[in-house]
């Protein structure tokens, strides 16, 4: 029995012995730096994921920081259009209340009638250039004035007469026409014809402008005339070959005072087309700014007649043609 104890003795101090060294080899690796460093490692990328695991007393404060730049932009959006509201701006209100409004289908509309309109307003009145007056055209004057057989007017008593045997009649003054108040009375008359004229451009002007024109002049005497080219420098010879038409009666002037551009474009335009089909001769005066007039007989005459009288002309012009020659 003993020696069975005794063989055991040294097996079991064997086993003891290496039992204590594996100990002490533990002990040894566990508190050496590398196993630090490793547990360190470990443990620090768990703590960055997981903070409210390592502090949990602050988690609070950095949750309520961090809500409120999320909530104040949305504030700030949501209120400052009330706040101006509120507040009374007028400016914030007029835009608010006027963008539901302003839309294309409503615009659109308004935009291409305006456009429409002043396409239309435009369409027939195109600028025109000045019907300057020339020697050529008041000796034409006279000389038709003098086929025509107008006697030139000598003083108020030839006025008079004139008048009261219906070879002269009041300028048809109407809404659409009216005439200088600082003319007398037994001046404001002229030819048949003229009042005709007068009466017919009015009506034209007045459909187009809305708006009357005016007689700044009418017929004159020759005694009249002799005074007026002593205060104005612009007005006709009274006696000789080539005077002025106003003292046949078949003369009017127009004032351009009070008319605008377009108007007197019209009146060019209106006024040349009717000196191209020899009815009448205008002169545009810029000292006493008016449009000189001289209506002729064949602005009323009948279309046959006027064909009549223009077959007569052309015979005629031949026959002047063939005679300047020979001479």
């Amino acid at each position: 029995m003993m020696l069975s104890i005794l063989r055991t003795l040294p097996m079991m101090r064997t086993v003891c012995i290496a039992f204590l060294l594996a100990a002490l080899t533990a002990v040894a690796a566990s508190g050496s730096p590398a196993h630090k460093a490793r547990a360190h490692r470990s443990i620090a990328p768990a703590s960055a994921s997981h903070p409210k695991a390592q502090h949990p007393k602050a988690q609070h404060p950095p949750a309520r920081h961090a809500a409120r730049p999320r909530t104040k932009p949305a504030s700030r959006r949501t209120s400052s259009p009330k706040h101006a509201i509120t507040a009374g701006s007028s400016n914030a209100q007029r835009r608010l209340t006027r963008r539901p409004s302003r839309t294309p289908d409503t615009e659109q509309p308004a935009s291409s009638a305006a456009a429409e309109a002043v396409s239309l307003r435009r369409t027939h009145i195109v600028p025109v250039a000045p019907l300057r007056g020339s020697a050529e055209s008041l000796a034409r004057q006279n000389e038709k004035s003098d086929a025509e057989g107008l006697e030139r007017i000598l003083d108020d008593d030839d006025l008079n007469d004139r008048i009261a045997h219906g070879m002269l009649v009041p300028v048809p003054v109407s809404a659409a026409l009216a005439i200088n108040g600082n003319l007398p009375q037994n001046r404001r008359y002229c030819r048949p014809w003229t009042a005709a004229f007068l009466a017919d451009l009015a009506r034209a002007h007045q459909a187009q402008f809305h708006g009357p024109l005016e007689v700044s002049s009418a017929v004159r005497t020759v005694e009249y005339q002799k005074r007026l080219m002593g205060t104005n420098g612009n007005a006709a010879q009274a006696e000789g070959d080539v005077v002025s038409p106003h003292v046949t009666g078949a003369t009017i002037d127009i004032a351009k005072d009070g008319l605008s551009p377009r108007e007197i474009y019209w009146m060019r335009s209106h006024l040349l087309t009717l000196q191209n089909e020899d009815k009448i001769d205008v002169e545009e005066e810029f000292q006493q700014a008016c449009f000189h007039i001289t209506v002729y007989k064949s602005y009323t005459a009948d279309p046959t007649e006027r064909k009549a009288q223009r077959r007569t002309r052309a015979k005629q012009a031949p026959d002047e043609a063939d005679s300047s020659a020979a001479s």
